[in-house]
């Protein structure tokens, strides 16, 4: 991990950020997509999921370009969504629980990811340009997923 200033610290950051928040993306879609009914909805889960991916993969180049080993989700929000996740499911595991349960995420991350955006104003251009992707990615599914609500 660097320690850098400026608008390779704020590109940097910015990156760590969008890693941390598509890994918890990512595991978020993995604790619930079994227990999905709906073959629309499991469908569209699989497909952020793929979309999660590749946004991923995109952010692995730029930190390795970096010089940044990225960020772990920390284990406090890890473990937070992980029992939120399982208590809900285990009163009511239907696809409206899990639709709410998508939607509160893709909430959390669209606010964390445009706080971030704004915080670190000085990053390069393919790093904005990535968060505002996965923001969008974020909003979207929040949209696509109310149908199920």
């Amino acid at each position: 991990m660097t320690d850098k200033t400026g608008a390779d610290g704020d590109t940097v950051k910015l990156l760590r950020e969008c890693d941390s928040g598509i890994k918890m993306g990512i595991s978020a879609i993995d604790d619930v997509i079994n227990d999905v009914q709906n073959y629309d909805f499991k469908t569209l889960l699989s497909d952020s999921k793929s979309q999660h991916q590749k946004l991923q993969e995109e952010i692995d180049m730029l930190l390795i370009k970096h010089a940044d080993d990225g960020k772990e989700p920390s284990p406090m929000a890890k473990s937070m969504s992980k029992m939120k996740t399982n208590m809900k499911m285990a009163f009511d595991g239907s696809d409206n629980t899990i639709a709410d349960l998508i939607t509160d995420g893709c909430n959390m991350g669209v606010k964390s990811l445009s706080r971030y955006l704004n915080q670190y104003q000085s990053a390069d251009s393919k790093s904005k340009n990535i968060a505002s992707r996965l923001v969008d990615i974020e909003d979207r599914l929040s949209v696509d997923v109310r149908q199920f609500l």
